[in-house]
């Protein structure tokens, strides 16, 4: 694959993303589910990579994690609209299982192929602040692993002069069985949003 020329816009971006072949994933995906949001967005979310349903439908977190992710959102005071929603990964990795197709995390490489992607999101959008939702986003967002659980909630600087804040990916919350303990880390994923919400408030 040549690489595309410079990208001026969300809808050139969307264009090129459709046609790469930077990693393997797209060979088994349905589609490429790019990011979706306003063309200025003073507040970005990345997650890891679409699911099942985004894989079908073409859009970033339309899934139960989404679900979380919306209701979080409002629970916040942040408008859905208002924010850029994505993923460090854009082709969803999955393992078939009978009819199902599990989701599997992608790997360093193909984080590191698809970041071309988020950088132009990132160029393009301008965010005031971005939100890397688990260890996928913050190695895509931060350019290296780092622990969540030593960073969660604070507001770091980021290589483009930007900042970004850690916290955990919204499918984490729904895979917690115990009751008392969802709700935990739920009003702790709505706190580190109102940490954005208290940023993008001073920004405006």
């Amino acid at each position: 694959m040549t690489e595309p020329s410079p990208i001026k816009s969300l809808k050139a971006l969307r264009a090129a993303e459709e046609e790469c072949t930077r990693c393997p994933l797209y060979k088994h995906a349905t589609q490429v589910v790019s990011g979706e949001g306003p063309a200025r967005a003073g507040l970005m979310l990345v997650g890891e990579q679409p699911g099942d349903q985004e894989d079908k439908q073409g859009r970033p977190f339309v899934g139960p994690a989404g679900g979380i992710l919306a209701k979080a959102l409002v629970d916040a005071g942040i408008e859905r609209k208002a924010v850029f929603v994505t993923n460090a990964v854009k082709h969803f990795k999955f393992e078939p299982r009978g009819k199902r197709r599990l989701h599997k995390r992608p790997n360093a490489y193909e984080i590191d192929r698809c970041h071309w992607w988020l950088d132009f999101e990132r160029k393009l959008v301008r965010p005031d602040i971005v939100v890397a939702l688990g260890a996928t986003a913050i190695r895509s967002v931060s350019g290296r692993p780092l622990p969540i659980n030593k960073i969660r909630g604070r507001v770091l600087p980021i290589s483009d002069g930007g900042q970004m804040v850690a916290t955990i990916h919204p499918s984490y919350i729904l895979r917690i069985d115990d009751e008392a303990d969802k709700q935990t880390q739920y009003r702790q994923f709505v706190a580190d949003l109102k940490i954005c919400a208290k940023i993008l408030t001073k920004a405006a």
